[in-house]
């Protein structure tokens, strides 16, 4: 690509060429439905008025469309999987709506004759499908408490058939490492070698209260990194949290400033999860027999969070529960599991336009039938749009979740791209990015219309050490034959060269949009034999082989 010109950003580390005025390597594709369930709420814009060639004026209007997931239980707290629409009524803030879609239990349960093994299998065969993340929480957790939970996960785990019937990810956190134990499986057998093989650090920090707010920033970068990593996939995720979630921490023994600070954090959390149409589930593993000693006061009586109440909120507000007092800890995860596979979905557009975005729209949901339960999210807010990068001073978020994406081996599908390394130059990539990943600015009157996407790149060493990094801030034009309002779907072809380095074994690619704030990644495998085919890209992005 051709750039007019180039501006350099040292920032923490990161290296961010700002590169503006890029013309397109775009190719046009043709219009694309946009998939169900890609905005958990989708916020009403109005746009400038087009004029057609009699003179006619029209005015386009998109509007917040709510997506529910439901679990309804009966009294005994059995699930109840055989209602229909008719039997669901929703108010917002109050007010009754009209439900527009409506699909039952087991709608896009995964069909027996299919095997997902990775999260590019997941998305491409079965996109609508419900998965679990199950995540062992490890810098909050005791490591006596963490032992009992990782043996109440294999127990749990080997009483299930070969095949598991929901796609399932297992993950591990720490302070000092986000490690993926394994993709999107269905095989019982490797979760249980992956959990095996994993051996998990102390985690001394917890007896150390000059820790808490790295314990803190922990979970809160975890809940949103899992967020963000997994939006690309449309279908219904159940997060079973395994552990204790924030620390021990009074509220009422900080400023007023600082509890509204952990307050916002919080609902932020609560809204990314929601956008990524995941359901939180914690489970506390530290079973009926708490020390106070170990956990806080508050524990022994009946908050397991020591009196802090913020992490069983979140489960709650994104529709999901906190589980704790029990020692059967495989039995709740059991529960977990099996919610997340008898969920209801329906959709609604809500009858309240106020774009105040202070206002929490309370949702309720009821059904006509006696004795029973609904559990779903309890409402939102409206938030603003993805934080856009300003070179000058780009935001602590912004940064933390590029490096956090850059630094993991989690796949992260908000944005669908592929790499191919050149086989005539070995430190030569093309990158393509999938029309549907992008988001294309209307064009002005003196801006023509634009894509505007963050690239970073980075090499690591056999021992997964960080080599080299390096980012650009790539502002692609489309060509003049396009409308200058209107939905244009045109892929992006980047081509890119790397320093060589020979320690170098891996080379990630992050790519995040400007305008929709979804991140896409990549990994290539240096010590693979490149391709025998040639494939080069023309300067007007179209492929030849």
């Amino acid at each position: 690509m051709r750039f007019a010109s180039i501006a350099v950003l040292v920032l923490a580390g990161l290296t961010l060429p700002m590169i503006a005025q890029s013309p397109a390597s775009s190719r046009q594709t043709p219009p694309t439905a946009p998939q169900a369930g890609e905005s958990n709420t989708q916020s009403g814009t109005a746009v400038e008025p087009t004029r057609d060639t009699n003179g006619v004026y029209t005015i386009t209007r998109n509007s917040r469309i709510v997506i529910l997931d439901m679990v309804v239980t009966d009294a005994r707290g059995k699930v109840v999987t055989d209602l229909k629409k008719d039997d669901f009524h929703v108010t917002e803030a109050d007010e009754p709506q009209t439900i527009l879609n409506f699909e039952p239990t087991g709608t896009h349960s995964l069909s027996s004759q299919l095997d997902i093994d990775s999260t590019a299998a997941l998305d491409k065969v079965a996109p609508g499908a419900p998965v679990n993340i199950v995540l062992l929480d490890e810098f909050n957790t005791r490591f006596e408490d963490m032992a009992f939970a990782r043996y109440s996960l294999k127990k749990f785990l080997e009483r299930q058939p070969g095949k598991l019937s929901t796609p399932t990810m297992l993950v591990a956190v720490s302070l000092q490492n986000f490690t993926v134990l394994h993709d999107y499986t269905q095989s019982k057998d490797d979760l249980i070698t992956a959990l095996n093989h994993h051996l998990a650090a102390y985690p001394w920090q917890t007896h150390q209260y000059a820790w808490i707010g790295e314990r803190y920033t922990t979970a809160f970068l975890t809940l949103r990194r899992v967020a963000l990593a997994t939006a690309g996939h449309p279908g219904h995720k159940n997060m079973i949290w395994i552990g204790r979630g924030f620390p021990n921490l009074s509220m009422g023994d900080f400023p007023l400033d600082t509890a509204n600070r952990i307050d916002t954090a919080v609902q932020d959390c609560v809204n990314t999860l929601r956008d990524a149409r995941i359901t939180l589930y914690t489970i506390d593993p530290a079973g009926v027999q708490i020390d106070p000693a170990a956990y806080g006061a508050g524990a022994a009586f009946s908050d397991p969070f020591g009196g802090n109440y913020q992490f069983a909120r979140l489960a709650t507000a994104t529709g999901g529960r906190a589980l704790y007092g029990r020692n059967d800890v495989d039995m709740e995860i059991g529960t977990a599991i099996r919610d997340g596979a008898a969920f209801y979905s329906l959709t609604y557009r809500p009858t309240n336009d106020s774009r105040d975005l202070k206002k929490f729209r309370r949702i309720n949901v009821t059904v006509d039938r006696p004795g029973l339960t609904v559990t779903t999210r309890e409402g939102y807010y409206l938030q603003y749009g993805p934080e856009r990068l300003t070179p000058a001073n780009p935001s602590k978020r912004l940064m933390a979740d590029l490096l956090l994406a850059d630094a993991s081996t989690m796949v992260y599908d908000g944005v669908p791209l592929s790499v191919e390394r050149v086989p005539e130059s070995p430190d030569r990539f093309n990158i393509h990015i999938e029309a549907k990943g992008l988001a294309w600015t209307y064009a002005t009157a003196t801006e023509p219309r634009r894509a505007e996407v963050i690239l970073m790149a980075s090499t690591f060493d056999k021992k997964n050490k960080e080599l080299q990094r390096d980012a650009k801030i790539i502002r692609a034009n489309a060509t003049g034959d396009v409308l200058p309002t209107g939905r244009l779907e045109r892929a992006l072809d980047i081509h890119y060269r790397m320093p060589h380095d020979s320690k170098a074994v891996r080379v990630r690619f992050v790519i995040r949009v400007a305008a929709t704030g979804h991140i896409g990644t990549a990994d290539i495998d240096l010590t693979k034999p490149l391709p025998s085919t040639t494939t080069s890209v023309s300067p007007t992005g179209e492929a030849a082989r």
